[in-house]
């Protein structure tokens, strides 16, 4: 059964139509990238299934559960699409981490703020954020970042701190791990270390959505790959038929034009 059912998801801002049409399904443990021009949807695809942007039309399928329909104003409120959101881990281009907070508080951060919706916080509140800490010092540890706990998003390298984007992600346990454009803000020493880390969470049967324009990377890590192009799914399958059998025209051109880059 599928965890993730995308259905003909549309999005418009004002008169321009940015998604025209997207589905797609994921199962547990499949690694999607999603590869195409700037400008070709990706982000906004991404942003719609973490409910950052509203979909204009199309359903949203968590496992049985109906996360979005457009169709249905219930699935439409805010303080159902907060809780929703919570089925999507997103790591930004840019890292988005507080300058204010040291690595280990900004992984620390969301798990505090939503424990203390829950009507056990008053009572067990030092055994809760103890917890929190240490699971949150478990991330930082496997992202390789023991000694940089302690050290603000100023005093670490574009990598470091993409790393800790990524654990914040993780904490959050979510069924699907976003990633928009992970290496765009690195300089290229600093790419080979994050692709590290996403591939040992593939390794890990991580779910993953990953937008990118590193098209080695996505055909070696992913099971699956789908190219975008003006909003649409221009075609879809294996790395292995995307990017050694395409059989659309426009595919062909894009990869042409990454191979002649390369």
């Amino acid at each position: 059964m599928a965890i993730l059912q995308v259905e003909n998801i549309q999005k418009s801002f004002g008169r321009i139509k940015v998604l025209d049409g997207i589905s797609f399904s994921m199962e547990k443990g499949d690694v999607l990238s999603i590869i195409g021009s700037s400008g070709s949807g990706k982000t906004t695809l991404l942003r719609c299934l973490n409910f950052l942007e509203r979909p204009s039309g199309g359903r949203i399928l968590m496992g049985d559960e109906v996360l979005f329909d457009a169709a249905d104003a219930r699935t439409r409120r805010e303080s159902e699409i907060r809780k929703k959101r919570l089925h999507f881990g997103l790591v930004f281009q840019n890292f988005n981490l507080f300058p204010q907070y040291t690595a280990l508080e900004n992984v620390m951060l969301a798990r505090e703020l939503l424990a203390k919706e829950q009507p056990d916080w008053k009572d067990n509140k030092h055994h809760i954020r103890q917890s929190i800490r240490q699971e949150s010092e478990a991330l930082l540890a496997e992202m390789g970042l023991s000694d940089r706990m302690g050290n603000y998003p100023h005093q670490l390298s574009g990598g470091q701190c993409q790393r800790v984007a990524i654990a914040r992600a993780l904490n959050l346990h979510p069924d699907i791990l976003c990633f928009d454009e992970p290496t765009s803000a690195l300089d290229p020493e600093l790419t080979g270390e994050v692709l590290r880390v996403i591939r040992e969470l593939a390794d890990n049967n991580t779910t993953m959505i990953i937008v990118t324009h590193e098209m080695v990377f996505a055909r070696d890590v992913a099971s699956k790959v789908i190219f975008m192009d003006e909003g649409r799914i221009c075609e879809e399958g294996t790395p292995q038929q995307v990017f050694d059998n395409p059989t659309m025209e426009r595919t062909k051109q894009f990869l042409a034009s990454y191979n002649r880059q390369g």
